[in-house]
């Protein structure tokens, strides 16, 4: 088999990364092996002190980092109050009574048209049209006050970015101290990893522009998380 010049190139320099990292070829299973194992060992990073809290602590925590980055907060007892709250806070935004929600069952679970009979949903992924996106979240992280959220068929990944305003329902049981947590999480609970894994702090902004922050630059201009204490 002949070797290109760029073939010859790239053997040369991926030999001396093998020389400076001290991989002898000889030994190739045997550091293939090492790798695998260190994957699968899943070892965990450190939690910060300051998101080492009970249940109810990585909530408040997860509450006051949010608030802190201009996301808004709801927290509600039950699921069935989750309606009532989605509508005020869209009527105090001067927000039309519509949305584009996620084909959830968490969301599937909750009486949208007896609780909320103003309120027009429709599920699947969102549209240009669409002010509003109404979607769940996989987990809450309390350390930053970050969302992380899986797409999928009952997630599509356009509801997260393409309205500006991302209305997002969170349960109090999901809200984990920090992020090594939710990749536990998500190891147990899903095992291969979705396509898409969004980790979300606060609507969407840059300051690209005089160094002058703004808000919704790249996705949404307000995130309002409705927290359930009991689903």
């Amino acid at each position: 088999m002949t070797m290109s010049h760029g073939d010859d190139a790239r053997a040369r320099i991926l030999g001396a990364v093998r020389a400076g990292i001290r991989r002898d070829p000889a030994n190739e299973a045997e550091a293939r092996a090492r790798v695998a194992a260190r994957i699968e060992a899943h070892r965990p990073n450190t939690i910060p002190a300051r998101a080492d809290l009970d249940p109810a602590g990585r909530v408040s925590l997860f509450i006051d980092q949010l608030q802190k980055v201009a996301g808004t907060v709801t927290r509600v007892a039950r699921l069935d109050e989750v309606p009532a709250a989605v509508v005020d806070y869209m009527a105090a935004c001067n927000l039309p009574m519509a949305a584009g929600r996620a084909p959830d069952p968490l969301l599937d679970r909750i009486d949208w048209a007896g609780a909320a009979p103003l309120l027009t949903l429709r599920a699947g992924p969102a549209e240009a049209a669409d002010e509003v996106s109404v979607t769940s979240a996989f987990a809450g992280i309390a350390e930053t006050g970050t969302l992380a959220l899986a797409s999928g068929p009952e997630h599509p990944t356009t509801l997260n970015f393409l309205p500006e305003t991302h209305i997002v329902v969170l349960p109090a049981s999901r809200v984990e101290r920090a992020y090594e947590d939710v990749w536990a999480r998500l190891r147990t609970e899903r095992g291969a990893p979705p396509r898409t894994f969004n980790l979300i702090t606060g609507p969407s902004r840059t300051g690209d522009i005089e160094q002058q922050i703004e808000l919704g630059a790249h996705g949404p201009r307000r995130l309002h998380v409705v927290i359930v204490d009991e689903v």
